[in-house]
């Protein structure tokens, strides 16, 4: 069996195992990648993620993070599922209203690297990397032809859509390329720049994180500004606002095909009050099995606040 045939292999076990887009990439350095994560930390639009600054080189060669690494897989695993939006409501982003994406990515992925390297007549080393390393995953997953980066900076995977986890395996073994897509996402489509509730997508492809709502209730460590406090709205922890005015996700009909991404019903129906009530034990059993859990009580329980204000001025307006 040459590595043709074995990446085809490959890649129908990644659909069976629920991937819905999957393929592979040359390890070559990213500079383009580079070049526009340098740009950003120049003008400060990363805001207070100090980690962005960091292993800038090892973002640009793969080989740093695996010695005699030839290989990208990545992989796109969806959560997509209905979710009716109920107005002047605290909201929660949805991809943090099911298990934790790191553990479920990590676990399937480890899975197919097991798998490569028992079906690989050589000997094969390979890592597996889920959001929590230096890695540029978009390019990785538009270089191996999952999908194209859209004008919301999020990936867009034909026929899925933008909600889906990525991750990669880096292998040290060499596979034939996976074809690039060759479409435009979002062609003369500006629905998410229009809709952006803070203006943080500032043109096409440019995101200025100190404006995002996502980087205000999930990254940012501190106590907001009168100003960051109001900026957040409804939003509990992350956004959806631009993937939800996506025409590629306008037409979500189907519950995910991951069990473990079946969005928690008592996470849906959470309230701000719920929240700046919850004890230390209260909170891990709501949220240990989830993304929010790594923000902390703390850091929730501000988010709670500034969305408790936010929705009474709403509703005192009215």
């Amino acid at each position: 069996m040459n590595n043709e045939q074995l990446g085809e292999i490959i890649l129908q076990k990644a659909q069976e195992s629920g991937f819905c887009a999957a393929g592979f990439a040359a390890a070559t350095s990213c500079k383009e990648e580079s070049k526009k994560l340098l740009d950003m930390i120049r003008e400060n639009r990363h805001g207070e993620m100090a980690y962005m600054q960091k292993e800038l080189s090892v973002r640009n060669h793969p080989e740093k993070l695996l010695p005699g690494a030839k290989t990208v897989f990545s992989a796109a695993l969806p959560y997509t599922f209905p979710l009716e939006r109920v107005k002047d409501k605290a909201r929660i982003s949805r991809y943090a209203l099911v298990n934790d994406y790191h553990r479920v990515l990590r676990n399937k992925l480890g899975e197919l690297l097991d798998f490569i390297c028992e079906t690989h007549p050589g000997s094969v080393t390979g890592k597996v990397f889920v959001d929590s390393m230096p890695v540029f995953e978009k390019t990785w997953a538009e270089k191996a032809g999952l999908g194209k980066t859209g004008k919301n900076t999020m990936l867009i995977v034909p026929g899925t859509g933008s909600y889906v986890f990525l991750g990669e395996i880096l292998l040290d073994i060499e596979f034939p390329p996976s074809p690039t897509l060759q479409f435009d996402p979002c062609q003369e489509c500006n629905a998410c720049i229009k809709s952006c509730p803070t203006g943080a997508l500032i043109e096409p492809g440019r995101l200025d994180a100190r404006k995002c709502i996502s980087y205000l209730t999930v990254e940012l460590k501190r106590e907001f500004t009168p100003e960051e406090s109001a900026m957040t709205g409804e939003w509990l922890f992350g956004c959806d606002v631009c993937q939800e005015v996506c025409p590629h996700n306008a037409q979500i009909t189907t519950a995910p095909n991951c069990t473990e991404f079946i969005p928690k019903k008592e996470l849906l129906e959470i309230t701000p009050e719920q929240i700046l009530s919850l004890t230390r034990s209260q909170f891990k059993t709501l949220f240990a099995a989830t993304p929010v859990f790594r923000a902390g009580l703390k850091r929730l329980k501000r988010n709670a606040k500034a969305v408790m204000e936010n929705i009474r001025k709403v509703k005192g307006q009215k």
